[in-house]
């Protein structure tokens, strides 16, 4: 079957992807180890795999034999440039990269099934569009032709299973019927219109839209607040949600953080726990003239340098959402007013 009948199965999949049967793993190499590339890389230098493999400058690629190390049997790593630097629309780059590079490998092995995680979260980048990014190259590589000639299938496979429960309420969204066409003029025909549209410019015009930093402690059981709570409200206001895992970072995590808060249309902090990184980021909002939405859970966790200042006090998560929502609808002809949008 020639590459522009053929169609590819994409899905998200509830798994570890370190014990995943798949023919190739595709990881990024953001010119340090992190996360995902970081284990894999432990793993199979272990039996005897050149580390340098596992390090290609940017635009560049490495693709090799994983050796039982892990059961993907083949890995490729794709270079990209410093994670504090990684966008939406390096993601939506490296998802195509990645096909295109596996369209040329195919002659060494069968390439039926390709695996990826999702790129983005953890690092500062709304999950969603990053998530959406991803797909968009995804589909770019395939419409456009180069890609395996034996593909039948791509996972984006995520251990946690909360996050794959909402990656694949947004797949849903962007393939409805689950499968893309090797034909560009054929996918879009039959793709819903505002899907189409959200196809031609998620990754490219991302950076454009305004986004909210949200200062929180990065724990587990935080994780429900942030998911539940924040995201959903700050989202369905019409603004992208970022947040990140300074423990992802290498060099000057602060800079970046700055960088993000000084850009942000609004921040909000979780004050819970009185987290010393979370006071600081807020100084630094205010600092920066950058207004903020404060939260806690009790009023009484408060420390004094905020006690004067509104704050949103919750008890359940659903009530969160809620106050949230409307303060940020509230706002948002300020802040569109304020930026000049």
């Amino acid at each position: 079957m020639e590459n522009n009948n053929r169609k590819v199965k994409i899905t998200v999949i509830n798994d570890d992807v370190l014990s995943f049967d798949s023919d190739v793993l595709v990881l990024k190499y953001a010119q340090a180890h992190f996360g995902l590339d970081r284990i894999v890389s432990k793993k199979i230098t272990r039996i005897g795999i050149d580390e340098s493999l596992f390090s290609p400058s940017p635009g560049n690629t490495n693709y090799f034999h994983s050796k039982g190390g892990v059961s993907p049997r083949n890995i490729l790593v794709v270079g990209v440039r410093q994670l504090s630097k990684f966008n939406y629309k390096d993601i939506r780059t490296f998802a195509r990269t990645a096909l295109e590079v596996l369209s040329e490998q195919e002659r060494d092995v069968t390439i039926e099934h390709v695996c990826l995680t999702l790129h983005g979260a953890g690092c500062g980048l709304d999950e969603i569009e990053a998530f959406e990014s991803e797909i968009a190259g995804l589909i770019d590589g395939i419409t456009g032709g180069r890609i395996p000639k034996r593909i039948q299938r791509i996972s984006i496979v995520e251990i946690d299973k909360r996050r794959a429960s909402m990656l694949k309420g947004a797949l849903t969204e962007l393939i409805p019927r689950g499968y893309v066409e090797a034909n560009l003029k054929s996918y879009l025909q039959q793709a819903k219109q505002e899907v189409s549209e959200k196809f031609r410019s998620v990754g490219y015009s991302s950076a454009d839209k305004p986004h909210i930093f949200v200062a929180m402690p990065f724990q587990e059981e935080m994780d429900d607040v942030y998911d539940y709570g924040i995201q959903n409200a700050v989202r369905k206001a019409g603004f992208l949600c970022e947040r990140a895992d300074l423990s992802t970072f290498t060099g000057d995590v602060m800079d970046w953080v700055r960088k993000r808060i000084k850009s942000a249309s609004l921040v909000i902090a979780d004050l819970t726990s009185s987290n010393a990184n979370v006071y600081l980021e807020v100084g630094y909002a205010w600092g920066a003239g950058v207004r903020t939405v404060l939260l806690a859970q009790e009023a009484d966790q408060l420390k004094f340098d905020v006690k004067g200042q509104r704050c949103i006090v919750y008890k359940r998560i659903k009530e969160l959402e809620e106050k949230l929502h409307n303060e940020l609808v509230s706002l948002k002809s300020e802040i569109i007013s304020e930026s000049g949008s």
